[in-house]
């Protein structure tokens, strides 16, 4: 019995000790870690997050705005008050705004689109009409056309394949799409493309208005009259302020002119409610469309074009506005010189109480509670950058311009950005860099969900388990490892993702607080505490788990970088692309033996007006040896690392800064300084955002966006570039392992 008592007691010890360790921290500073993070979660307040967002969500805040100044001073005046080096940065951007907007349908039944959003009794600051932005998409072209209208789709590339089938040629015409399957900017991009002169683009009530669940008051979906404003500028191309691209926005900067400006849209575009889009849609004739374009208007859905053409006229003040980024600096005691930069943006469409200010609320909070454990003994190694940027919406703006203008000082200092936007309730969803793939797991195995009481990590894992199908739910069972997603575009991390190099993480959480008020009047603070987050209880949830990240980034002993994660992940990205170039070639040889047997020309509809495509060049093949052999050499690498990494929290301080510069410059050698074909200023060669996807990403961009667009030298040029980027990345993991592997004797 003793015996057992005994093994009992050392099975116990066993399991604290386990407990107490954390990736990168030896067992010491993981129990002080801990114990310091479990006071921290215990100050974590919901009632500061709720009255921040009232304050911050008074009145609209758009770029140039008076109450854009307003919060970034308040933001600015909260951090110094919790202990923080603080100072607001200014740049001076292209940012316009709409002086003339019209739609009118003309002919036997004609309509003027209101292009108004009401004020509702139920959301006190829906009536601020003077101070908020029209409905309208950011960097649109002046313009004033009348031409027939054609309904395409969503507006992305295979749907203008779709008509070039049915006959249907845009050129001269002006198009209407529906918001979704790409983002807003591809839809006009596409449609200059085919020679459309101008774009109207409107949101869908299958998507996020009646169709999807009640409309807002009395649910959270987008009413009739509800539009959902946004940039159209070609930020895949690049973002940031366009007359400005790759340099700071200082005020002395030098700019193009604003005719030179490559991202600015070259056709008219303006966003519409479902409720003006209902008159220009019944309008259409033509054939119907396919069951897969239909919306859920009452009507039937033709491609048009009608009898009646459609006028549309935009004229924009074209102003260069300041912007407010505020950086706040909590100097790290023992390597003041490696930053943990902290982001979210504080601009918004209107109000913006969703988008973002949910996201910012959260950042604030670990800010106020950092600096008070700060003024407790709380020791941060390394410096803390905490951020609220300014012009996001428009172009990633704030972030973007920081970033090129620190460009020099972010190379040498910057470990890691975490970044965050809006946030609602239900599901921790994780993107970024997959060599924090690991550390963001522990991260997520010690956050508690407040509905269910589990770890954020389980409740996700339930979620994917239980919407999986069959086949994928075998797969999952037993496997509760987050997968972090790749980086696209869509928030401030690209200028230091795919610019400058910098490992990145995107944090929040969603799911279950769906709704329609996306850049509209109605993402307001009434609309947030309703369905969004009632409580504020994920916004504390986000806190704590982005909290979490920032601090054992800034105190790890040695960087959670793991490299066998990034292996398998590019490995994967690898497979797909021969896939991709396999399932290419079948369709091709399909579709061309369809051509050749004139099978198109048997299944035309004259009514439908089908036409036969022109037979595609064949595909031909690609050498991947060099990528695969590079590949091979990061796997082995990579593994002999992984197997010395825990020697790591054993060296000397002036051993473990040597190795913590390689781990935190490693994401450095991924970038390629002369950028992606077409789009030179991103220059990651895993992550960017896609050229005809916007916010979707491209992985290994360079070799499958040749093969997508049917680019045959490129695509085999980027195979060498990728193998030499990857070769270069292996020696950096080379030299971290002769640093941690154990000396023979």
């Amino acid at each position: 019995m003793m015996r057992f008592n005994f093994v009992l007691l050392l099975l116990i010890s066993a399991t604290i000790i386990n407990a107490q360790k954390i990736m990168g921290f030896n067992d010491a500073n993981a129990k002080t870690q801990l114990d310091w993070e479990k006071k921290y979660d215990a100050q974590l307040n919901s009632k500061n997050l709720d009255g921040w967002m009232q304050f911050l969500s008074s009145h609209p805040h758009h770029v140039g705005s008076p109450q854009d100044k307003a919060n970034a001073e308040y933001m600015a005046n909260l951090f110094r008050s919790w202990g923080y080096q603080t100072e607001i940065a200014e740049y001076y951007v292209l940012f316009p705004t709409p002086k003339v907007r019209v739609v009118e349908l003309l002919g036997s039944k004609p309509y003027k689109a209101k292009l108004e959003e009401p004020a509702l009794k139920e959301d006190r600051t829906s009536g601020q009409k003077a101070e908020q932005l029209p409905s309208y998409n950011a960097y649109s072209a002046d313009g004033d056309v009348t031409a027939d209208l054609v309904f395409v789709n969503r507006g992305i590339p295979a749907d203008y394949e779709e008509l070039e089938k049915m006959g249907i040629d845009v050129k001269g015409k002006i198009v209407i799409a529906k918001y979704g399957g790409s983002w807003r900017g591809i839809k006009p991009k596409v449609a200059y493309e085919h020679g459309a002169v101008g774009c109207i683009i409107y949101s869908d009530p299958e998507d996020d208005g009646y169709g999807a669940g009640d409309v807002y008051p009395e649910g959270a979906f987008r009413p009739k009259d509800g539009v959902q404003r946004g940039s159209v500028m070609d930020m895949p191309v690049a973002p940031g302020d366009p007359l400005t691209p790759g340099i700071g926005a200082t005020k002395d900067a030098k700019r193009l002119d604003i005719k030179d400006a490559p991202t600015i849209m070259k056709i008219p575009v303006l966003p519409i409610s479902y409720e003006d889009a209902l008159p220009l849609l019944q309008s259409l004739s033509g054939a119907v469309v396919p069951a897969s374009w239909r919306g859920g208007l009452p009507i039937t859905y033709h491609v048009g074009p009608g009898k009646d053409k459609v006028h549309l006229k935009l004229q924009f003040n074209w102003d260069i506005k300041p912007l407010y980024d505020v950086i706040a600096k909590l100097p790290g005691s023992d390597l003041p010189d490696e930053w943990i930069i902290r982001g979210n943006h504080h601009d918004g469409w209107v109000n913006g109480a969703e988008d973002p200010l949910s996201g910012m609320v959260a950042e604030l909070e670990e800010a106020r509670v950092i600096g008070e454990m700060v003024k407790k003994g709380f020791k941060l190694k390394r410096t803390l950058v905490f951020c609220a940027w300014d012009g996001e919406e428009p172009a990633l703006l704030g972030s973007t311009e920081w970033a090129e203008d620190h460009q020099e000082e972010l190379r040498k200092k910057a470990v890691a950005y975490i970044n965050t936007d809006g946030n609602s309730r239900g599901f921790i969803g994780a993107a970024g860099s997959h060599t924090l793939e690991p550390f963001f797991n522990e991260i997520a195995d010690a956050v508690i969900d407040p509905q269910t009481g589990v770890t954020i990590k389980e409740r996700r894992y339930a979620n994917a388990v239980v919407n999986a199908d069959k086949t994928a739910r075998i797969k999952l069972i037993g496997n509760k490892n987050i997968k972090l997603g790749a980086l696209g575009a869509g928030s401030d991390w690209s200028g230091f993702l795919q610019f400058l190099g910098i490992a990145s993480i995107n944090l929040g959480f969603g799911g279950e607080g769906n709704g329609g008020q996306y850049h509209s009047i109605y993402d307001s603070y009434d609309n947030f505490i309703r369905f969004m987050d009632p409580g504020f209880e994920y916004g504390v949830a986000l806190s704590k788990t982005a909290g979490r990240t920032t601090m054992r980034l800034a105190n790890a002993d040695v960087l959670p970088i793991d490299f066998n994660s990034f292996y398998k992940t590019v490995n994967d990205y690898v497979s797909e692309l021969k896939t991709l170039l396999d399932n290419t070639r079948a369709e091709t040889e399909q579709e061309n033996k369809m051509i050749d047997d004139k099978l198109f020309d048997l299944a035309k509809d004259p009514k439908k007006g089908f036409q036969s495509p022109k037979p595609k060049d064949a595909v031909p093949y690609l050498n991947f040896s060099d990528l695969e052999n590079s590949m091979i050499q990061l796997k082995n690498q990579a593994e002999e690392f992984q197997k010395s990494y825990g020697n790591g929290i054993n060296l000397s301080p002036e051993k473990q800064k040597e190795l913590n510069e390689i781990l935190f410059k490693v994401e450095r050698s991924l970038i390629n300084e002369k950028g992606l074909p077409r789009r030179s200023w991103y220059k990651h060669q895993i992550y960017a955002p896609g050229f005809y996807t916007g916010y979707g990403v491209k992985t290994l961009p360079g070799i499958r966006e040749g093969i997508e667009e049917r680019h045959w030298k490129e695509a085999q040029d980027n195979i060498q570039i990728v193998s030499k980027t990857i070769e270069v990345y292996t020696t950096q993991i080379k030299e971290a392992t002769t640093i941690v592997k154990p000396k023979a004797f």
